[in-house]
């Protein structure tokens, strides 16, 4: 069969093209490069030859292959070079109108049979098309950067595509070495389509002053395993490319949560832009410098002493409630674990001591240490044990009700001063607090699962919460190695309020069959360098879970773009939960 596109014309040699033609090259075949002046084209050969030979530095090229690889590309400032090309491909800046006058143009000089191609990241690849008298051979072939490292290659087709020339454009991909993935043309395509929305939300979070910069970054890095946080992906991404892209994303959708978030704006009119100007949400050492310099923002304010932590409660006997025992047990802290019954309480017990002796087997403890550790764990069934604790941490099963009527409880028992926590995920904590005499003594200290594992913790201060109380929890976290974050009492706290949004987010994207399950998942794994796709996630999480996580969003914040998608409803009612029921996004009783 023979190979698609043995010629490929790329016109734009900035980063991206630069980078494309190298790409091109390296599978073997001839490269047109074409730039706008003689002088251009001058600097874009220095960029390939310079990036070849650093490929040599690097051991990624043999000295022979870089020769080999250059003697395919030339570069000029001739648009009509590109009749000889099979494929075209454009990296020109993101502006419509001036591709649309080149795709006008290479119309005119090209033959019919040749495919032409856009790189564009936000514009319609059909309003592209439209400019030509051959719409069914022009589509979007949407590169990441560095296009060296990134796999992913979205392939983006109109309505008018040729699905033959779609083929032939992901045969190419996959020739070059990179994943393609099939997506239809709307703003954002698939990566950007999901992950400007989150950026946008973690701006919005962010102006709000709901938590901290650093706080957010933390979060969703900690929380969920991103390479980056939101805040410094937007000053690498660039302030004012991410606005661009939000922009075209609210011209189509007319979705409030793609409206760019004013802050953005404010960012962009100050020049303020992210490393590539030194500055944006953080400040750097110099424009282009990724090294983090301090700000006067960054300067934490004085805060009070905490209370002394000697001895712990937590209420529960399920995986969270003993792994926060094991937690705080490994740090030297006495803890008692609270069950309903001896017998429930003996059990979660056991099951911590097995844990224990997995962390001895992996090497993580030795021999002494997990004893030591098992010996400060007391189980018990008496509530009146927790009458001398300095915190209490309840991780019951998450119902309100049940949280109340355990808080209401532990008003009573234990002593003035003792700080009461709540590792609630999505509810009120000033509804536990409320049940209760004391509710300046109430907080949320959410824990991540695997609470041994995970390394970050949600500390969430309500209206009433004393700021010792916060100091307190603040200081606990740091003694038992956790890192923790600040944020108030709303919904989905940091990491729920901005990551649910984006699993919603794809479960609309598949039911208007706009891309499918693998290949979503695989777009935002090499695209953005995300540990899961959103419906591998989905499926660990629990769909009834995330279902109830969307529902308490939408009613919080009663924005009509947070509605659980309908999917995921039906797929909730029909019993298909996820990898605990065998099948949610994916069958997984077959695998």
């Amino acid at each position: 069969m023979e190979r698609p596109f043995p010629t490929v014309a790329v016109v734009g040699l900035g980063t991206m093209g630069a980078g494309i033609a190298v790409a091109v090259a390296r599978s073997g075949r001839r490269v047109i490069g074409i730039e706008a002046d003689g002088a251009n084209a001058g600097r874009a050969l220095a960029r390939i030859e310079e990036a070849t030979a650093h490929a040599v530095a690097r051991a990624r090229l043999t000295s022979e292959e870089r020769a080999a690889l250059l003697a395919l590309i030339t570069v000029g400032d001739q648009l009509d070079a590109a009749a000889e090309a099979d494929l075209v491909i454009e990296e020109i800046p993101e502006q419509l109108e001036l591709k649309r006058e080149l795709f006008a143009e290479l119309d005119r000089i090209c033959p019919p049979q040749t495919v032409l191609a856009t790189g564009t990241t936000s514009l319609s690849v059909t309003r592209i098309a439209a400019a030509t008298g051959r719409p069914e051979r022009v589509l979007g072939l949407h590169f990441f950067n560095p296009v060296h490292a990134m796999k992913l290659v979205e392939v983006v087709r109109t309505v008018l595509t040729d699905p033959q020339v779609a083929a032939q454009a992901a045969d190419f991909a996959r020739e070059l070495g990179k994943e393609p993935v099939a997506a239809g043309d709307r703003a954002g395509f698939v990566v950007n389509g999901l992950l400007f929305a989150y950026l946008n939300q973690a701006a919005a979070m962010y102006e709000s002053r709901y938590a901290t910069r650093e706080d957010i970054d933390a979060a969703m890095r900690l929380g969920c395993g991103l390479p980056m946080g939101p805040l410094a992906l937007l000053d690498l991404i660039g302030i004012d490319t991410a606005r661009t892209v939000l922009e075209a994303m609210y011209q189509q959708s007319r979705d409030r949560l793609h409206a760019p978030a004013p802050i953005l704006g404010q960012l962009v009119a100050a020049g303020l832009l992210g490393r590539k100007t030194g500055r944006g949400f953080y400040g750097y050492e110099a424009p282009g410098s990724s090294k983090v310099v301090p700000t006067a923002e960054a300067v934490a304010a004085p805060r009070p002493a905490g209370r002394p932590v000697h001895s712990v409660g937590v209420c529960g006997s399920g995986t969270m409630a003993i792994g926060i025992a094991e937690v705080l047990a490994k740090a030297g802290l006495q803890v008692t674990l609270l069950a309903r019954t001896q017998e429930k309480a003996d059990r979660a017990h056991a099951q911590l001591a097995r844990s224990l002796d997995r962390s001895v087997e992996k090497g993580r403890l030795t021999d002494g240490q997990r004893t030591a550790a098992l010996a400060l764990v007391t189980p018990s069934a008496q509530v009146t044990a927790l009458a001398e604790a300095d915190l209490v941490l309840e991780a019951v099963t998450e119902d309100l009700a049940v949280k109340r009527e355990l808080f209401a409880v532990l008003d009573k028992v234990c002593k003035p001063g003792a700080v009461l926590a709540t590792t609630t995920s999505s509810l009120p904590v000033i509804s536990c607090a409320s049940a209760t005499s004391r509710p300046q003594d109430v907080i949320g200290m959410h824990f991540f699962n695997p609470a041994p594992a995970m390394k970050l913790v949600e500390v969430v201060s309500t209206v009433l919460t004393a700021p010792d109380v916060t100091a307190t929890v603040l200081e606990l976290c740091a003694a038992v190695r956790k890192h923790p974050v600040e944020c108030g009492d709303r919904a989905g706290f940091i990491v729920n309020a901005l990551l649910f949004p984006y699993l919603n987010d794809a479960v609309r994207m598949l039911e208007e069959h706009y891309a499918t399950v693998d290949d979503i998942d695989t777009a935002m794994k090499l695209g953005c360098g995300y540990p899961m796709g959103p419906f591998e996630l989905l499926d660990v999480v629990g769909l009834d879970v995330s279902l109830t996580i969307e529902r308490v969003l939408h009613q919080e914040f009663r924005e009509p773009g947070l509605a659980a998608a309908p999917l995921l409803e039906h797929l909730v009612a029909a019993g298909c939960l996820g990898r605990k029921t065998g099948r949610g996004f994916r069958d997984h009783a077959r695998r």
